[in-house]
């Protein structure tokens, strides 16, 4: 019997406290004009001291429960990307699975920067498709604010926090039709945090654990994976680039968005856009996207959707869905 998995609930969260460019302009030498000429990002959100990953997984968890219309004690697998953990472990999936009230299933974290929740679908598709799985809830979580150093006007202007979730169901159509996982680390340098728990701890103590980034070189790379992957994933499901309703891409940069949609012949009116309002979110930035067009009624049943990531390690990839 061939098993397949669907979007039934999507949910998303940011905390409430937003920043903006302007505020940006009084920490460090940058204007408004710049960052959004150079990312399109107009604000972000950054938690508060006291909230963690964990607080915003729980509150888009909850969300893509209710939408889903499912019970807790129904899931049966949890996956969660993220990269800023709030503990070395147990991972922020089982400390999820507290929250939730849910025992006894499988519950694991994926660390793959931005391309982190594409991946962590791919698995969670993996377990639906092999029968071991019949109602997962998929998490992307990210509290970026806390690696990044807010002296450097090369990365501060770019990262917010949020999480996005989905409930996937099993189904006897395939609802994600297809996956392609990627990674290259021979480009780990262009886009790192350089320092961890085995790595010198003590740089983390002292602060100087942050996101360090080659800007030029990940944009190209960033475009010319990404292109690469649409192509992809297209040729894997026999479909042309005018099939494709809805792209959903990783919301880093503008410009790079941009520029995938115009390899895709896609008008920017069919590509999901939350970067000016909630910048990069890393693997919290697909799932948040999803749940805003989703939720404002963008997107309809039987449309083909097509989310792609790209991030640091280098990662990529790619999910086609038809809702």
């Amino acid at each position: 019997m061939a098993y397949f998995s669907r979007i039934t609930g999507t949910g998303g969260y940011l905390p409430e406290r937003v920043l903006s460019n302007a505020e940006l302009e009084t920490m460090v030498n940058t204007t408004d004009a710049w960052i959004r000429e150079r990312t399109g990002i107009s604000q972000r959100h950054i938690a508060a001291d006291d909230e963690f990953t964990l607080d915003l997984a729980e509150a888009a968890s909850r969300r893509a429960i209710e939408a889903a219309g499912v019970r807790t004690d129904d899931i049966d697998l949890i996956v969660v990307a993220t990269t800023t953990a709030d503990q070395v472990f147990p991972s922020t999936a089982c400390l999820l699975q507290s929250r939730l009230g849910i025992h006894g299933c499988p519950a694991f974290d994926i660390q793959a920067v931005c391309t982190g929740f594409v991946y962590a679908l791919s698995v969670a598709d993996q377990f639906m498709r092999s029968g071991m799985a019949s109602k997962v809830l998929v998490v992307g979580a990210e509290t970026f604010s806390r690696i990044i150093d807010w002296t450097d006007r090369n990365t501060c202007v770019l990262f917010g926090d949020g999480a996005g979730a989905v409930i996937l169901e099993r189904d006897s159509e395939p609802g994600i039709l297809s996956t392609h996982l990627h990674a290259d680390g021979d480009y780990a340098s262009l886009l790192q945090v350089p320092k961890g728990v085995s790595n010198q701890l003590s740089a983390v103590q002292q602060g100087s654990a942050f996101v360090e980034m080659a800007g030029s070189e990940v944009f190209r790379m960033a475009v010319k994976t990404l292109g690469r992957i649409a192509d992809e994933t297209l040729a894997a499901n026999d479909m042309r680039k005018d099939q494709l309703d809805w792209l959903i891409p990783h919301q880093a940069n503008h410009r790079i968005i941009a520029a995938t949609a115009k390899k895709l012949s896609m008008p920017m009116e069919k590509v999901v856009q939350t970067v000016a309002t909630h910048g990069n979110t890393s693997a919290a930035s697909i799932p948040l996207a999803l749940d805003v067009a989703v939720r404002d009624g963008r997107i309809k049943q039987g449309e083909h959707v097509l989310m792609e990531g790209f991030g640091g390690g280098f990662t990529w990839g790619s999910a086609l869905i038809k809702w």
